[in-house]
Order: C-alpha cells, then sequence, then structure tokens
C-alpha cells in the first residue's frame, strides 16, 4: 500500500458501513479520501475521529444517483486535488422486490443506485484519470454474493449485483482494448453487518430471516480493498469472494 500513500481515493456510500470503514482505513495508509455521501454530516464525524492519521478525509455531500451532483463532486476532486487516483463504488441498496409484487419504484431505486450510479461514478473516475495522466488508477466496485446467484426474495437485487459483475468485465476489457493498466476489481462479500436492511425498508419480518445468521464485519471487507489495492501493479484481482464462516447460502 505505501505506493499508495499520498494519492486521491473517492468512496461513495461513506457515510456508514462497509463505506466508511474503507475511508477510514484508505485514510490510515495515508491516502486523501474523499467521502461521498448524501448525509454528509456522518463523514465529517468520522473525521473528526481521524485527525491523527497520515492522510486526510475529505466529507462531500453528493447524492450519486443525480449526474449533475455526481460531475460535479469530480470537478471538485479535480480542482483541489488535482483528479482522482481510486474509485471505490460501494453505495448501494437492498429491497424485497418480486417481478409479479413489485413495487416498481423499488426496482428504479435499485437500478439508480446500484447500478446506473455505479457507472455514472466509473465514468468520471476514468475521465479523471485520463485528464490527470493517470494510467496505474484503480476501480473498485464492491459487488455480493447475490452478483454470482439469485438469492430468494430479493431476485431484482441479485439482478442489478448480476450487472455489476457483467460491467466489471466489460470495463476490464475496454480497458485491455485501450491498452490501459488502470485495473478494475469486483468485491463481492456475503453477509455482513451493515445498516443495508434498515436504510432499504426491510421489514421487522424480513429481518427475521437474517437472525442466526454468521456475518462479518465492515472492517472486514475494508481489509479486503486492501488486499485488491495492495497487489503487484501488473496484477489484477479481477474478483473476490468473502464469506463468513458458516455462510448457509
Amino acid at each position: 500500500m505505501e505506493r499508495w500513500s499520498g494519492r486521491v481515493a473517492v468512496v461513495t456510500g461513506a457515510s456508514a458501513g462497509i463505506g466508511a470503514a474503507i475511508a477510514q482505513e484508505l485514510v490510515k495508509k495515508g491516502l486523501k479520501v474523499v467521502g461521498l455521501a448524501r448525509r454528509v454530516e456522518r463523514v465529517q464525524e468520522l473525521n473528526n475521529s481521524l485527525k491523527s492519521a497520515p492522510g486526510k478525509l475529505y466529507p462531500l455531500k453528493c447524492d450519486v444517483t443525480k449526474e449533475e451532483e455526481v460531475k460535479e463532486a469530480f470537478k471538485w476532486v479535480k480542482d483541489n486535488l488535482g483528479g482522482t487516483d481510486i474509485l471505490v463504488n460501494n453505495a448501494g441498496i437492498a429491497s424485497v422486490s418480486t417481478l409479479g409484487g413489485g413495487p416498481v419504484e423499488n426496482w428504479r431505486k435499485i437500478y439508480d443506485l446500484n447500478v446506473l450510479a455505479l457507472c455514472m461514478c466509473t465514468k468520471e473516475a476514468l475521465q479523471s484519470m485520463k485528464e490527470k495522466g493517470v494510467d496505474d488508477g484503480h476501480i473498485i466496485h464492491i459487488n455480493s454474493v447475490a452478483g454470482h446467484k439469485v438469492v430468494d426474495d430479493v431476485a431484482m437485487y441479485s439482478s442489478s449485483k448480476h450487472a455489476v459483475t457483467a460491467l466489471t468485465e466489460g470495463l476490464r476489457r475496454e480497458l485491455v482494448n485501450q491498452k490501459s493498466k488502470i485495473r478494475v476489481s469486483s468485491v463481492s462479500p456475503g453477509a455482513v453487518r451493515t445498516e443495508i436492511g434498515e436504510a432499504s425498508g426491510f421489514t421487522p419480518e424480513n429481518m427475521k430471516v437474517l437472525e442466526g445468521i454468521p456475518y462479518m464485519e465492515s472492517e472486514d471487507i475494508a481489509d479486503a480493498v486492501l488486499y485488491v489495492l495492495g497487489a503487484p501493479p501488473h496484477v489484477q484481482i479481477h474478483e473476490l469472494i468473502i464469506k463468513p464462516v458458516g455462510e448457509p447460502y
């Protein structure tokens, strides 16, 4: 990770859970980290706890489902920090939605955040890297085990994460055709103890299904991101699936 010290990382969904843990660990490794979130005050609270860290956290309010806000955020990064070296697409949402029952509004929310926002942030990051002259950048998608199979009752969420799996390979091939050394990686966790259930509007009945299963912590996924970033420049960890021991699905 030493080669990343002083470089600039953008982390989406940095206000809680996995995103907050990733932002924190990158700052501890000496990076300048821009934490994007709608609840920017929570990123500011995290920043207050990192004053003695070798890197620096820059809280930035941004709804990544809105293209203009995404463009403004990356413009801020360029104007104030010189551009982007690393992007971690972490922001995401789940929902108990079925094809037969909907509701359609839930489908839109899932795809707007899990797929389209990821694509918009990736597009802006790649443009920033190009303008900055970065050819060793790294884009990391926080995917899910649901991106490699279909999970009961959350087929729409699973389909959005399957899209992330396809987009990861699509971008890898695009970069190969451009003879670029920028890397792209998908990190697919199993069950992680975060606020995603509450943020996704899960009912107490939905949450009960998740009781008693083994969980990982957000810090475990942050460690995985450090592992992916720390691989030698000629090595691309294309897909990393992480499960808690004893996960039943």
